[in-house]
């Protein structure tokens, strides 16, 4: 698996500070985006958070994500979180060691009572001795929130005091890709209220440290209540590796509801998204279809990266992005002079680069750019890589209804269903049936059909 370095350069660690008017938490920040481009530690907070415990114990279970790994747990897992501001709200977000629970904490308007909130993208240093200070964080204490040093501090702090430097997998950037288009075809399948939602999330087997692998359920509204299944029937909502839902514990008592979201049921374990309504807040896991399998291998992406009018489409919608909390998908494809499905094919595409992330509760996209090279997610993506090679060796011989693709003695036939969708001959479509996206085979029929389709509008100009 390729990896880089990632480096983390703070001015300062994050910490809960004592003030004349109370603990005041500050975030530091470290290599970001703005709207007037790269900035080494932004700032784009400083004010009080009005439900301080709830928001502390929700920050902390973001951490819990960022700091494990539910499958393999004794390899180390240590990404700092990402922030984004989104002009109206604040987003935290973390994905766990295994790539397998994505975690996202939004604070919104009612949640922050203070300065202007910014517009941008970073990560935020979070320590041990501020984990330990959140957990101290009591009801009645006001709790000022600053992310971001202020003026005075870059100023006279002269440079990074605080230097991580943590391994980036490939498959980590390529799983904030997946995620959002997944949850994209999420509905609200259930919603609970406060108590019900203590006695569900309290219920769930807590597992040894590996059951996450071979624990599957389903769950299904009972008017006011989550009744557990043992099978797929209508409505019903997968929870593989239950366990992995551990990290809502913090948050509890707070709660004043649950909702669950998820695909239309199917045959197949398949992710989900579970969120915790809290004062002015939300915070949401949204878990892969199985605990050994992180989202970076779904495949949901692939299409739009084999499609060579994305790719165009793509840059144009790009620049008319502006850290949006909700992108209006017909004002979007009104500005760019597109169809409704091309931009959302777009989007899928800048999704790649983790400039889109789509939040569940509003079923709509959010513009934000990962502080990451995130552009490898999609050069470094083994079964797009592996398909390129099979155009690059002449092994993809249309015909009329699809194509033959030969790889050493073996030929796989790829056929169009009616509904233009490609099918395959392989194991891997016999195992999965498109369930993880389209296979090596279907990739590379993709990219052949495209370039003679490309070919033919080129000769016919001339």
């Amino acid at each position: 698996m390729t990896q880089a370095v990632q480096t983390y350069a703070y001015l300062r660690s994050s910490a809960v500070r004592e003030s004349s008017a109370g603990p005041s938490l500050a975030l530091e920040t470290s290599g970001g985006a703005t709207p007037t481009g790269a900035a080494a530690n932004p700032r784009f907070f400083s004010g009080f958070l009005t439900a301080p415990a709830p928001a502390a114990a929700a920050l902390l279970a973001v951490a819990d994500v960022a700091a494990t790994r539910y499958y393999q747990p004794l390899r180390p897992a240590a990404l700092d979180p990402v922030v984004t501001a989104n002009g109206d709200r604040l987003r935290f977000e973390s994905f766990s060691g295994c790539c397998g629970v994505y975690a996202r904490l939004d604070v919104l308007a009612d949640g922050l009572d203070g300065d202007e909130i910014g517009h941008g993208t970073t990560n935020v240093d979070v320590n041990h001795p501020l984990r330990e200070a959140l957990t101290l964080i009591g009801a009645a204490d006001p709790l000022h929130l600053a992310v971001g040093p202020d003026a005075l501090e870059v100023t006279t702090l002269g440079g990074p005091l605080v230097e991580k430097k943590v391994p980036l997998p490939d498959r980590w950037l390529r799983g904030f890709a997946e995620t959002q288009v997944l949850a994209a075809g999420f509905d609200l399948r259930a919603e609970v209220p406060a108590a019900e939602a203590v006695r569900f999330l309290r219920s769930l087997p807590r597992g040894t440290a590996r059951s996450g692998a071979r624990t599957t359920q389903w769950v299904v509204a009972a008017g006011r209540t989550l009744r557990p299944t043992s099978r797929p029937v209508p409505g019903a909502v997968c929870l593989p590796g239950p366990e992995r839902l551990a990290s809502l514990q913090r948050v509890l008592r707070y709660a004043l509801a649950l909702r669950v979201y998820g695909p239309p049921a199917g045959p197949s374990p398949a992710a989900g998204a579970w969120e915790v309504v809290l004062p002015g807040m939300r915070l949401t896991l949204t878990l892969s279809p199985d605990a050994s399998r992180g989202f970076s291998g779904e495949g949901g992406v692939l299409g739009a990266l084999v499609a060579e009018d994305a790719a165009a489409d793509a840059e144009l919608v790009s620049v008319l992005l502006a850290w949006e909390p909700r992108i209006d998908l017909a004002e979007l494809a009104e500005q760019a002079g597109l169809s409704i499905a091309r931009v959302r094919a777009a989007l899928t595409r800048l999704g790649t680069a983790g400039q889109i992330g789509y939040d569940t509760a509003e079923a709509a996209y959010f513009h934000r750019q990962l502080p990451y090279d995130s552009g490898r997610a999609e050069t470094q993506n083994p079964r797009l890589r592996a398909a390129r090679a099979l155009v690059a060796a002449g092994a993809v011989r249309l015909e009329p209804g699809g194509a033959l693709v030969t790889v050493d003695d073996h030929v796989q036939r790829v056929r169009a269903g009616a509904d233009g969708r490609l099918s395959c001959t392989c194991l891997w479509w016999a195992k999965y049936r498109g369930g993880r996206g389209p296979c090596k085979h279907a990739l590379a029929v993709s990219l052949v059909e495209d370039a003679t389709v490309e070919g033919a509008t080129v000769e016919g100009k001339r």
